[in-house]
């Protein structure tokens, strides 16, 4: 997408559409699982508290009390990193600080955050526990697009769109494309957000100095995502001018 505009320069679904079984299935508008790509928005609610990128979280083995049952989440390589900071624990997206981080903000506040930036899925909170940090609750990618083109854009809203005019035959204007926008997140905010996920050095010790998401010579923000079993695989990346996102699964 256009980050500035919302819109839509590419949309490719599926490989190929007469494939039996998934063919004709657009996976930009289904309800999927986003895993850790959500965590940019429960570290924004927590800016929006007053927490910084170089507050400190135990990254430690932790039990969280689940109804009758015990909620232990794991990182996604299995260690634990003990003392990091915000801006390593988002970076190299380590799932023990982001559940350690919504239980201190609360769910209600994240979903209230996800909603401002465009997220239209979070409406039955009865649903959800502290794994929606980690992608527990379906997402759409055109929402996410619009999440992370809102964060390219110091906050300000940007809702994907389709459409730039619609006209009848008689070159009546049907419908029209408008850049109408409001401010979904302090500035501030979005600015701490993306210089954590432009931070190689954040997050090497997860990926390394020299993978894939580092773009030498341009400034990219990256977030990953990957739900359980690895059926859904994602990266959004973002600058200024342009937005990308990517699944598979």
């Amino acid at each position: 997408t256009n980050a500035q505009t919302g819109q839509i320069l590419g949309m490719v679904g599926s490989k190929d559409y007469h494939e039996p079984g998934f063919g004709n299935f657009n996976v930009t508008t289904a309800l999927r699982q986003p895993g850790s790509s959500i965590k940019p928005i429960t570290y924004a609610t927590a800016f929006k508290k007053g927490y910084s990128p170089g507050n400190t979280i135990l990254d430690i083995p932790v039990s969280f009390k689940d109804g009758t049952r015990n909620y232990t989440p794991v990182n996604y390589d299995g260690k634990f990193h003990g003392p990091v900071s915000i801006r390593q624990a988002l970076g190299s997206s380590y799932n023990i600080p982001a559940v350690k981080m919504l239980s201190t903000v609360g769910i209600k506040d994240m979903s209230d955050t996800a909603r401002d930036l465009g997220i239209t899925t979070f409406n039955d909170l009865s649903r959800f526990g502290l794994s929606l940090t980690l992608g527990g609750g379906e997402i759409k990618m055109i929402d996410m697009m619009g999440v992370y083109s809102s964060l390219s854009q110091m906050g300000r809203q940007i809702i994907p769109t389709p459409i730039i005019k619609v006209t009848d035959s008689n070159g009546n204007v049907l419908d029209e494309y408008t850049n109408y926008s409001k401010l979904a997140l302090e500035p501030s905010v979005a600015y701490l957000i993306t210089d954590i996920l432009k931070d190689n050095r954040a997050r090497s010790p997860a990926f390394g100095p020299g993978s894939l998401l580092n773009i030498p010579g341009f400034e990219v923000a990256v977030k990953t995502g990957t739900s359980d079993n690895k059926r859904d695989n994602w990266t959004f990346g973002y600058t200024p001018q342009y937005v990308v996102g990517v699944w598979v699964g």
